[in-house]
């Protein structure tokens, strides 16, 4: 009976398992970005799955309605000539959409206008950075703002002054913009926005929650005080980087003027005397010899494969997270720059829920401002999770370049309601432990660069040496 049983249930069994094999094939052909593990992706298709998060989610609902500021509009820049209300003579430059914008501009900043004319192709203007404002002048600049709209100055007065104290033309460019745009009606977040790259995006949105709120000066003290900040964990980040390079590019200098001037002295005493070399001493001879004759070549070599780095470091952004997760699991190496990251990311992530921005467009903002691959990974795996109901440390959990003691500070912060000052502690936290780190390679470098020209000289003696005693002994 049984068996009849299994024979009649048969058809029903396999249309029951081919629905549902129906049913697995639909999934996998129309499933929704929202349901991918955001662990398995990497690269363009991470960055995908986060744009198609961006459309789809409520999350980020926000994030994707805000009003979009055209940065990319097309300004003709030009040379203008002007006479001051003091009488003196004024020249400098302005973009502006035409040159009715720049008289504009011009008069109502009270100059007489002696001649307006736009730059030609050959009219060239050398400038460094790239039209981005350096953190040291920003952050000096927030605190002059600051200080003058504290007493009383209106915005637009209190930016005029800046443009007239700066004695940097490319500066003065820049505000001289951002002037224009608050004369016209823009509010200053726009106004900063307009500017391209110049404003850095996390200061655009403390500025945006701060005309919301009305504590513009505030804002900008606390601004002034991360950049500064984030110059000084940048400064010893460097420093930690530069001083090693120098100190070994100083020690291949000694090496090289020795075996390329001091050696060949050598040389011919060896050849008069017909003398047997040990194995030692016709390597550095033969070295000395390669040093003066293809030294253009060695140089010419080092010099393309630094540019060739550098280009791939900059352009290739598969290359550019291999050469970071390198560094970052180098001994020493990987303290300084997680703890520089971790210090960074927290304090700005601290710094966006203290002006109550949104958690989503937090983690945007900070995926914009890191530069490090891996962290870019992990915020983006955070967007997709924060996306799907997620709690923000469940999307942190597990990840290698993301300290526990980090991690559980999250939680801590979360289940205290607490997160923006947990997430400020983390910060303060590990800038002391990327400060510490610093000064520990630092005081091994020394010692270390000592012991290395000590047994490198020491080298290069003894192959002059051996063959010297063995003369000595035939004598």
């Amino acid at each position: 009976m049984s068996s009849a049983k299994d024979i009649v249930r048969f058809p029903l069994t396999v249309l029951k398992y081919a629905g549902k094999g129906l049913a697995y094939i639909k999934s996998l052909i129309f499933k929704s970005e929202l349901d991918i593990d955001p662990n398995r992706l990497v690269g363009n298709e991470l960055d995908a799955a986060v744009e198609k998060v961006k459309q789809q989610s409520n999350e980020f609902n926000k994030v994707v309605e805000q009003k979009k500021v055209d940065t990319d509009q097309k300004l003709v820049s030009f040379r203008y000539v002007v006479k001051s209300p003091m009488g003196d003579t004024v020249k400098g430059i302005f973009d502006a959409v035409d040159e009715q914008a720049v008289r504009v501009f011009l008069t109502n900043e009270g100059y007489e206008i002696i001649e307006i004319k736009a730059r030609g192709k050959g009219d060239i203007d050398i400038s460094f950075g790239g039209g981005k404002i350096g953190t040291g002048d920003l952050s000096f600049a927030l605190v002059q703002l600051s200080t003058y709209i504290k007493a009383g100055i209106p915005l637009i007065d209190s930016m005029r002054i800046l443009a007239k104290q700066t004695t940097s033309p490319s500066l003065k460019r820049i505000y001289d913009r951002v002037i224009y745009e608050l004369v016209v009606g823009e509010s200053f977040s726009v106004a900063l926005e307009k500017q391209g790259k110049a404003f850095p995006s996390i200061l655009i949105n403390m500025v945006k929650t701060s005309e919301m709120t009305g504590d513009l000066a505030g804002t900008l003290d606390e601004m002034a005080e991360y950049f500064t900040e984030s110059e000084k964990t940048k400064k010893e980040m460097l420093s930690a980087m530069i001083y090693p390079s120098v100190i070994l590019t100083m020690v291949i200098a000694v090496l090289c003027f020795l075996v390329m001037f001091v050696v060949p002295q050598f040389i011919d005493m060896f050849s008069s005397q017909n003398a047997e070399l040990p194995a030692i001493t016709v390597f550095v001879i033969d070295a000395s010899e390669f040093l003066q004759n293809y030294w253009w070549a060695l140089i010419l070599g080092i010099l393309v494969i630094i540019f060739t780095f550098r280009w791939f470091y900059k352009n290739v952004r598969e290359f550019r997270k291999a050469v970071q997760t390198i560094m970052m699991k180098t001994p020493v190496l990987d303290k300084i720059m997680i703890y520089g990251q971790v210090s960074n990311i927290t304090r700005t992530f601290s710094s966006l829920l203290n002006h109550g921005v949104f958690i989503t467009e937090a983690m945007d903002i900070l995926h914009n401002l890191t530069n490090n691959e891996i962290y870019k990974e992990i915020l983006s795996r955070t967007m997709i999770g924060l996306s799907k109901g997620a709690k923000l440390s469940e999307t942190f959990r597990g990840e290698w370049a993301f300290p526990v003691v980090a991690y559980e500070m999250i939680v801590t912060g979360e289940s205290t309601g607490q997160l923006a000052l947990m997430m400020q502690k983390v910060a303060e936290h590990y800038a002391n432990l990327n400060h510490n780190a610093v000064t520990v390679v630092k005081s091994l470098i020394e010692p270390m660069v000592i012991i290395l020209l000590g047994v490198s000289v020491g080298f290069i003696l003894m192959s002059i040496m051996l063959p010297m005693f063995d003369l000595y002994g035939q004598i």
